[in-house]
């Protein structure tokens, strides 16, 4: 769906189609765009996207150790929000079918929308790979989360998870980004391996290079050289040797995860750009809040 956009520079570059005119926030990379119906304080949320997405962008290269693609951001009213809880979509995970991001305003508190375009903009450099899946959404989270400093923790999955009695979906992965168990799950495991010291940086190539039908019992097997067989165990001993036990998760970062994760101006300068990937099909890459989550999908399911 096309939405016309107001653009946040005072410069005026050529026109694109409609009324809507590019505003460019970082040479070649990030164009911000915002609904004008909204008002100042959606301007004010474009505007400081602007001068954060360089930032962003430049993180998330560091993360997946690749150069990204030009993308383009409209900050809206995603879902009649105002507040961020609208959450953040796109149409794919790579730069060309993926490249047009939708981020909800949050009116006063621009570090949410940040962190929103932070978690498609990860998802579009997963290069078409773990689409749909509950392991790419743990990522794009766990990225939002580190380049966002944790803005979106109201949008926690892991004490969703540990309510439903910590289902296992680290020897299978869940073909869905809308459930809050499995992509719980994929928090609280991948929060429980930067703990042991595999930092973002090496977890998010490794996942995209495992790819749809990969699960976090191989990730694990691959970065710790342990049989894949023994990750569920491990993980579920971790943790029941918190202080009291599973009882006292109350975030996504359960193991402390995120304090020990690489400062974003600290990382490597990535190495390659992003290679051409393969279509994504077509499922969801909507990034929301559990209960919103769980709203949407019963709504398509009485449809």
């Amino acid at each position: 769906m096309r939405r016309r956009g107001k653009p946040t520079q005072q410069k005026k570059p050529a026109p694109t189609k409609g009324d809507s005119q590019s505003a460019p926030a970082w040479p070649g990379r990030v164009r911000v765009y915002v609904d004008p119906s909204l008002g100042q304080p959606a301007l004010q949320n474009a505007q400081d996207l602007v001068n954060d997405a360089g930032r962003v962008a430049t993180a998330n290269d560091g993360i997946f150790g690749t150069i990204g693609g030009p993308v383009s951001v409209i900050v809206f009213a995603l879902g009649g929000a105002t507040d961020g809880t609208g959450g953040a979509d796109h149409m794919g995970c790579d730069y060309t079918t993926g490249a047009a991001i939708e981020v909800d305003a949050s009116f006063g508190n621009s570090a949410r929308v940040s962190a929103l375009f932070e978690a498609e903009l990860s998802e579009c450099s997963m290069n078409g790979n773990l689409c749909g899946e509950s392991t790419g959404e743990a990522l794009s989270r766990w990225c939002a989360m580190a380049v966002g400093n944790n803005a979106l923790a109201d949008f926690a999955t892991v004490p969703q998870w540990v309510q439903d009695g910590m289902p296992d979906f680290v020897d299978k992965t869940d073909p869905t980004d809308q459930n809050a168990d499995s992509i719980g799950c994929g928090m609280a495991f991948l929060s429980w391996l930067i703990s042991q010291g595999h930092s973002l940086e090496e977890i998010a190539p490794a996942m995209v290079n495992l790819g749809d039908s990969g699960t976090l019992a191989q990730l694990y097997a691959g970065l710790t050289s342990d049989a894949a067989a023994n990750a569920w165990t491990n993980f579920q001993n971790a943790i029941q040797s918190l202080p009291n036990g599973a009882n006292s998760i109350t975030s996504d970062d359960p193991f402390s995860g995120l304090a020990q994760t690489t400062p974003m101006a600290q990382l490597p300068a990535p190495k390659a750009k992003v290679k051409a990937a393969a279509i994504c099909p077509p499922r969801s890459k909507r990034l929301l809040p559990p209960t919103k989550a769980q709203g949407e999908q019963r709504r398509r399911h009485d449809k």
